[in-house]
């Protein structure tokens, strides 16, 4: 398909792109539009530098590719090169959507469903509703010199519906979010807004204040199970960090126990749903990858550049969030592993605790924090009034130790709204999930 001169390594990768995107605020329409793109990356390695290019002349892409070439200066044993030589060379069609697109699904149709469910979500304390629906439909192609030659498909929908109630001082926000690969898949039933509204109300003017801050026994709700695995350790899975750190690689020695035997934690862009990628932007096949297996380290993220440089496998964790950028190492989906408590079980076990259920956001490397939305009192074993927690915080790999209950309800999410922010490449569509678990100890302020 291109022309690639010898004594280079060279790669093309494309996207088509189609986007839906509308929005409602107090049930008028704010934004309702579709938006189709195309874009390339090329890239071409002498053996010393890399040269990049992005274009959204599809047509011209020979000439960037040419253009390229006549800054770098050939090297017949480019093919030597370590990064070069661990580099897949994958020829598939992997075409899943193509009959069942959300490209196809009309407009007025995805609009009036967004009207129509956004109308439900009504409270007397409501001071704002806002409604927003999304999808993607992607087909990317991969072509590199040494005869990689991929075509596959990808695609998300889904919608979330937010409400903020007030009564006298006290405010409350939280939102509903159904996603998946189908438009299908976005429905919400009268039954789960009967019941979001009625919760929401609740937590409104009955969630007390947390009176004595301090370390407690913890349950984590499969989102924020996600949110935790995917912010305190996901990112420190990714290699790239490791490169030229001694003191970070020492802590990431493969084999060592970090964690209670209970935990197991993967990577994988086979998944389902927001981080599906089957091949990557350096046409890696996606891998299977346990971060942590059983307690113990047993993986980590890769590029060709990182597993050249460590002496491993890549992964398939080469990614971009569009054509605009090179690939750079990230998380697909993170999932810790389930395990064979119940959940009752798990919160059984607690005298005097709390049960998050859902949060707003997450951080860390070394220290997390995540600031709860929704959480609950635990007492006797039972779930009792709604309590406001401003954040949970803790080292990471003291908590992962502290993990002594994981449930068998393992979920895995799927999100059309934010994503994956690194270096300046934001947002990268991520998943992320796992279930219930249990940390005898985090520090509750």
């Amino acid at each position: 398909m291109f022309i690639f001169r010898k004594g280079f390594y060279a790669d093309v990768r494309i996207e088509d792109r189609f986007t839906t995107n509308i929005s409602y605020k107090n049930g008028v329409a704010e934004e309702c539009r579709e938006l189709q793109e195309k874009k390339a990356f090329l890239r071409v390695f002498d053996g010393k530098m890399w040269y990049y290019a992005s274009t959204d002349n599809v047509g011209g892409i020979q000439q960037e590719l040419d253009d390229l070439y006549d800054y770098a200066v050939a090297d017949d044993n480019v093919g030597e090169n370590p990064a070069i030589k661990i580099l897949q060379v994958n020829k598939n069609r992997l075409m899943r959507f193509e009959n069942d697109c959300v490209k196809d699904v009309p407009l007025a149709e995805k609009r009036a469903f967004v009207e129509n469910t956004s109308k439900k979500f009504a409270s007397k304390y409501c001071s704002l509703t806002v409604a927003h629906y999304l999808d993607r439909y992607s087909v990317f192609e991969f072509y590199s010199s040494k005869g990689a030659d991929i075509k596959y498909d990808f695609q998300t929908a889904g919608a979330v519906f937010s409400m903020s109630l007030a009564d006298k001082e006290e405010n409350f926000s939280d939102s509903v979010q159904k996603s998946g690969v189908r438009f299908a898949d976005v429905k919400v039933s009268d039954e789960e807004i009967e019941k979001f509204v009625s919760e929401s109300e609740n937590i409104l003017l009955n969630a007390k204040k947390l009176e004595n801050p301090g370390t407690y026994p913890v349950v984590l709700a499969p989102i924020v199970t996600g949110v935790f695995a995917h912010e305190s350790f996901g990112h420190k899975s990714e290699a790239d960090f490791m490169l030229g750190d001694e003191t970070l690689a020492k802590e990431w020695c493969i084999g060592k126990k970090v964690a209670s035997e209970l935990l197991s934690i993967v990577d994988s862009g086979t998944y389902d749903g927001s981080g599906y990628v089957p091949y990557d932007d350096e046409g890696t096949k996606s891998t299977y990858t346990y971060l942590i297996k059983n307690g113990v380290l047993s993986g980590r993220l890769h590029n060709s550049v990182t597993a050249a440089y460590l002496g491993e496998e890549p992964t398939g964790n080469a990614r971009a969030i569009n054509c605009g950028y090179e690939p750079i190492v990230r998380m697909t989906t993170t999932v810790i592993k389930g395990g064979e408590s119940t959940v009752e079980e798990l919160i059984g076990g607690i005298k005097h605790g709390y049960y998050i259920k859902n949060c707003k956001h997450g951080s860390g490397m070394s220290t997390f924090t995540i600031a709860p939305n929704a959480a609950y009192e635990i007492r006797d074993g039972k779930i009792g009034d709604p309590v406001k927690i401003a954040v949970l915080t803790g080292n990471v790999f003291e908590t992962l130790g502290d993990i002594d209950g994981v449930a068998n309800d393992e979920t895995v999410l799927t999100f059309v709204t934010g994503g994956c922010g690194k270096l300046e490449q934001f947002p990268l569509n991520v998943g992320m999930g796992g279930p219930h678990i249990r940390v005898r100890k985090m520090n509750v302020q």
